[in-house]
């Protein structure tokens, strides 16, 4: 059995899916969709994928699809996903999950309906040094959580003239901001990791209103959060601080550190090293590396390498006929939906939401 698969967005297809799916058998990618046709063409010649298209719903009317995939700006996340699964097909649709808690929950209701296997690109989870973190909290071997700091900080927004006029990341109609972009995989992650999630207090602002086309200068509005920070109270006790900044002079990468009772856990992004220490003891340096690292084509950076673990548990879960083993499925991605909308409620109410 062969797998047909569709992918809308040529950006992330062309570093990740792509490259991803030459590793993965019993799969064909015959079709991709792009708003920039130029892109879909460009995309299609490189991977060998026999359709392109300017129009995703063209897409999905010419081709009988198993399989599609969304890496598209967050406000056509449902419309795609809602005619893709209508048309028969599985979904894998990229984070945030959608504009709201409305969307996402559709979104769900319609993947069951039609019996369907869904997932959301949250593709740390597969990056063997989270499992081993995620290992590590379930075995109890760190105690129960005290406290999470996760420390988000680069500078891609920092100037005025870093992006182009309208750029859909710092448009808020669109679903841009630092909340969409890194605080849905901090949510994802911690939820994994350490269960559901009781309240919310934070604030998502937009620091740098003012901006200015990277090429003609032309002056625009940018309306997304480029600075976000937000505790989230553990429903089995605890408490997660996330802070992230896309407005920082100098960029940082992640930080994590997940204290419990009995010990503590620090990971450092830009190198992926795990310094663990039990209660009273040293620490000790851990690295867990991704053999998919080692494979021929696939672009740099755990997002480009993780990504096909990811595919392989789906493409298997498909063929199959079976539930995700850890994948972050559109129940998931929901429930992250509604913490990141408790973020943006507790910003205009300035106070903590309950959920």
């Amino acid at each position: 059995m062969t797998l047909k698969i569709g992918i809308v967005g040529a950006s992330f297809a062309r570093a990740a899916y792509l490259p991803a799916f030459k590793h993965i058998e019993g799969v064909e990618v015959t079709s991709i969709a792009s708003f920039n046709l130029e892109n879909a063409k460009s995309c299609a010649e490189e991977f060998k994928v026999k359709n392109f298209y300017d129009s995703w719903e063209k897409m999905l009317e010419e081709n009988v699809l198993d399989l599609v995939c969304i890496a598209t700006p967050t406000d056509l996340h449902a419309p795609i996903t809602l005619k893709a699964l209508r048309s028969g097909a599985h979904v894998l649709c990229e984070k945030p999950t959608a504009m709201n808690v409305l969307e996402a929950s559709e979104m769900l209701k319609v993947a069951e309906e039609h019996n369907k296997i869904h997932m959301i690109d949250h593709e740390l989870r597969f990056n063997p040094n989270r499992l081993k973190i995620k290992e590590w909290i379930s075995n109890g071997d760190i105690g129960e959580i005290q406290h999470i700091n996760i420390l988000n900080v680069s500078n891609g927004w920092l100037s005025p003239n870093s992006r182009s006029k309208n750029d859909w990341w710092s448009l808020k109609s669109r679903g841009g901001g630092r909340m969409g972009a890194n605080g849905s995989h901090q949510v994802d992650l911690i939820r994994w990791w350490c269960g559901e999630i009781k309240s919310v207090f934070g604030q998502a602002l937009t620091v740098i209103e003012n901006r200015f086309d990277k090429n003609t200068n032309e002056p625009w509005k940018a309306t997304a959060d480029d600075l976000s920070h937000f505790s989230l109270e553990l429903a089995k006790g605890g408490l997660a601080s996330i802070f992230l900044s896309g407005v920082a002079s100098h960029a940082l990468g992640n930080k994590t550190q997940i204290f419990g009772t009995k010990g503590t856990i620090i990971l450092e992004d830009k190198t992926e090293e795990i310094l663990f220490a039990k209660k009273g003891e040293d620490f000790k340096k851990y690295y867990f590396e991704d053999q998919n690292g080692k494979l021929e084509g696939l672009n740099k950076g755990i997002w480009n390498i993780s990504v096909l673990s990811l595919l392989r548990e789906l493409v298997s879960a498909i063929k199959e006929n079976r539930s995700l083993d850890h994948g972050s499925t559109f129940q998931d991605g929901l429930k992250n939906q509604i913490v990141v909308d408790a973020v943006l409620e507790s910003t205009i109410k300035r106070k903590w939401v309950d959920l």
